[in-house]
């Protein structure tokens, strides 16, 4: 089975199972150390239709529901190239297999999606703007943070959705520990500037 996988009609597949295999332990890692965080950039409510039908907008993070994918493709061609050689002596031609296989997949895993998010509802994809992050306060999880040395540090949206950003304090002197609680106040591109809860200008929000 194993020397089969590795003939030319079947060597696409092939590929897609590594791949699945690497973006499935990718977003373990991050799911178990909680610093995955992917902003998914979705069209606009016109092309809503197209992400039903593939199962984008089944609340699954867009890698999982990549994996999703992977694996259909995988299942689907390696099903087709085995049955066409059983039947005719010889796999298809790997363009023509790959096509079939692509639009076979994609709709089993519009279904496939939809089943994961349903066993695992936790799981939501919400498109945020960073700057929206502003004005919500975060929590330093790593380090110190103090000006011209960032920290890494923890918000949460207005979905309930973790955010993870580097955070550095809006005041030259002030300093915010690992586990200190601050107030978001501005951005500098992927940078924030954080008021720790200490500070005397923090207003209540």
């Amino acid at each position: 089975m194993l020397e089969q996988l590795l003939t030319p009609g079947y060597l696409a597949f092939s590929a897609s199972f590594v791949l699945m295999i690497g973006i499935g332990l990718v977003e373990a890692v991050g799911l178990g150390i909680g610093a995955l965080d992917l902003d998914v950039d979705m069209p606009e409510p016109d092309g809503w239709a197209v992400l039903d039908w593939l199962g984008l907008r089944s609340g699954l993070p867009i890698l999982i529901w990549l994996t999703s994918l992977l694996a259909c493709f995988t299942f689907v061609g390696v099903v087709l190239q085995q049955s066409v050689e059983a039947l005719f002596g010889a796999p298809l031609p790997i363009v023509v297999a790959v096509g079939f296989a692509l639009v076979l997949g994609l709709i089993a895993n519009a279904f496939c999606a939809g089943v994961v998010a349903r066993l695992m509802p936790e799981y939501q994809t919400t498109v945020v703007d960073r700057e929206a992050l502003l004005r919500r306060r975060a929590t330093v999880l790593e380090g110190t943070a103090r000006r011209g040395s960032p920290a890494r540090a923890k918000v949460t949206d207005q979905h309930g959705q973790a955010h993870y950003v580097m955070v550095e304090p809006h005041e030259d002197g002030d300093a915010v520990a690992q586990g200190e609680i601050g107030l978001l106040v501005r951005q500098d591109g992927p940078l924030f500037f954080i008021l720790p809860e200490t500070n005397a200008t923090l207003s209540v929000v």
